[in-house]
């Protein structure tokens, strides 16, 4: 089987971060957010928090009003940051701060295309990469589409990391591997996120397909809730993915008015930190 096209991203955080994981033996754990949710200020204590509990990566999402991808939880967690003024500019200058302070952990801005359009391709590339973000998950742009956004950040030097699903077959899959880098994000069920969870058995023999045709790294994600899911996962995975059960830690710690409590940061990261305990069992 051959082998697809493969990208190279100069001084690459991502691609350092997975040559550590390697080297340790250890599987990595990718952490997701929504950019202000519930405020800008407090998504940026998150990120700084989140590191320090052992997130490897981290995944911000860029709110949008219709998500297509998205189950209830990341859905409610984009309307909180929307109704509290949350916009792709704010989100890319959360990152400033966090990068200002954190020069190794990688961020992955996740989300939808209709943003970045309305704010013009070539401004949002600019100021993403002057941000520190590190590449770019867009969940409606096929391969087909490439050059409207995957070409332009590949030359910004931004990762672009594709999605595939148990129905991507292998006909398809080179296709979806061309252009992509940094890793793969496997989606380990048919539906949205945050809906179920996959059987261990069943991702593993996927992984095993997916690694005939690319050396990349894989990371699944969709449905991983628990230590015990992630430990599984990371057996058969270069990385686990978590993000509802995230978002949902962070809905359970706000007020009766939707604000963030004292709590809401040590109660995200002990979650995390508890992910991150079942993935080093």
């Amino acid at each position: 089987m051959s082998t697809a096209t493969s990208v190279q991203i100069a001084e690459s955080r991502v691609d350092a971060r997975f040559a550590e994981l390697k080297q340790e033996g250890r599987a990595g754990l990718v952490t997701f957010i929504t950019a202000g949710d519930p405020d800008a200020e407090t998504t940026y204590q998150l990120l700084r928090s989140l590191p320090e509990a052992g997130a490897d990566l981290i995944e911000v999402g860029m709110p949008f009003s219709d998500p297509m991808a998205d189950g209830p939880a990341i859905q409610a967690s984009s309307q909180r940051a929307l109704r509290n003024g949350i916009t792709l500019a704010k989100t890319l200058e959360i990152v400033r701060r966090f990068r200002a302070e954190d020069s190794k952990t990688p961020v992955i801005l996740m989300g939808y295309y209709n943003p970045i359009h309305h704010m013009g391709v070539e401004k949002f590339l600019t100021l993403a990469s002057e941000a520190g973000v590190d590449g770019l998950i867009i969940v409606d742009l096929p391969p087909e589409e490439d050059r409207e956004l995957c070409l332009p950040a590949i030359q910004a030097g931004l990762h672009w990391i594709r999605l595939a699903t148990p129905t991507t077959d292998d006909k398809r899959l080179p296709k979806v591997l061309e252009h992509t880098s940094g890793f793969l994000y496997y989606v380990s069920i048919l539906g949205i996120t945050g809906t179920r969870a996959a059987a261990t058995e069943e991702v593993g023999a996927a992984i095993e397909r997916i690694k005939r045709h690319s050396k990349l790294p894989v990371a699944v994600g969709f449905g991983i809730r628990t230590p015990e899911h992630a430990a599984a996962i990371g057996k058969v995975a270069d990385a686990a993915v978590v993000g509802s059960a995230i978002v949902e830690r962070i809905a359970e710690s706000l007020d009766d008015n939707g604000k963030a409590t004292a709590d809401l940061v040590d109660n995200v990261t002990e979650l995390v930190r508890n992910l991150r305990t079942g993935l080093d069992r």
